[in-house]
């Protein structure tokens, strides 16, 4: 046995969500791990990946709050992101070789111009260097590879694309965006558009859903605080269900609920909602049809291991 191992407490149960503030250069699992271990928890899940070169915005989820991480990882994100006109990599942003060049001679209006042709939705093909999969494997896999695989494009929504600066060739954008948006291959497309070249020079993330940059914390600031200081950073485990209406029941509705039998609600239109029952305690997502309510996913008793 590693002799660290018998020096390591027990792994608890923490329930809730924490905003963190990823840097760049460190994989999204590799700063999970690294807070997972701080909180010495039980069960810990990230809620959106950022590539190593990407920085910013990363809600980790805790216990029972990792149940309800999809509503985050399907939720729309910002981001800032600097583009650097005239260049393209092999990647698409700033780790990858460089594969063509091209001289940058449009203005900040013919910028602004193109980049008014990606708002809405719009058809994105993935890049090659990604995690999505094609016969089971990462199509970055294909490409360490050098083997072409097909690629279909994906309608993906950008809500909105603005120039916040045009320093030639760096532009720096903030783009609000659907989920399995890719900033390079916008950054690309709209280079394309442009008759020149472009590769993603720095990324940020600044929100995800109803969070932002402002209230989250970065690592060294989390690894220098005490334990109880930690806990106090948690969102509760409801926290990425913000967007989805509160249904408050009875004690005896609530009882039925987490028995797994079916109860039923008057006045209620369909749908789901966050269910709590006596004294405000959040008892998971609940799903309502035709008066009929049942459980979608339950959070543990307060007093379950």
């Amino acid at each position: 046995m590693d002799p660290r191992a018998r020096s390591r407490p027990p792994r608890r149960r923490v329930d809730g969500v924490l905003l963190l503030d990823k840097p760049a250069g460190l994989s999204s699992n590799a700063a999970l791990q690294r807070a997972k271990r701080l909180f010495n928890a039980e069960k810990a899940g990230h809620t959106g990946t950022l590539d190593p070169l990407a920085s910013g915005l990363l809600p980790l989820c805790f216990g029972d709050a990792t149940k309800f991480a999809q509503a985050l990882l399907d939720a729309g994100k910002v981001y800032v992101a600097g583009v650097r006109f005239g260049i393209a990599t092999s990647t698409g942003d700033a780790e990858g070789a460089v594969v063509a060049e091209a001289p940058v001679t449009f203005t900040r209006a013919e910028l602004e111009q193109a980049m008014s042709g990606f708002v809405g939705r719009i058809a994105q093909v993935p890049p090659r260097h990604s995690a999505l999969k094609y016969q089971g494997r990462n199509y970055y896999d294909y490409a360490r590879a050098g083997v072409e695989i097909p690629r279909v494009a994906r309608p993906v929504d950008v809500d909105a694309l603005e120039l916040l600066d045009w320093t030639p060739p760096i532009a720096q954008w903030r783009v609000a965006c659907g989920k399995g948006t890719y900033i390079r291959t916008l950054a690309e497309d709209v280079a394309v558009a442009l008759a020149c070249c472009a590769h993603l020079a720095a990324l940020r993330r600044t929100a995800t859903g109803p969070f932002d940059l402002d209230s989250a914390i970065a690592l060294p600031a989390l690894e220098a605080l005490a334990p109880a200081e930690r806990d106090a950073l948690l969102l509760p485990a409801d926290a990425p269900l913000a967007g989805i209406p509160r249904l408050d029941l009875d004690r005896d509705t609530a009882a039925r609920l987490t028995l797994g039998q079916l109860a039923t609600v008057s006045q209620r239109a369909d749908g789901r909602f966050r269910g709590y029952g006596p004294a405000g305690r959040f008892l998971g997502l609940v799903e309502v049809t035709g008066g009929d309510l049942r459980a979608v996913r339950l959070v543990r008793p307060p007093d379950a291991p």
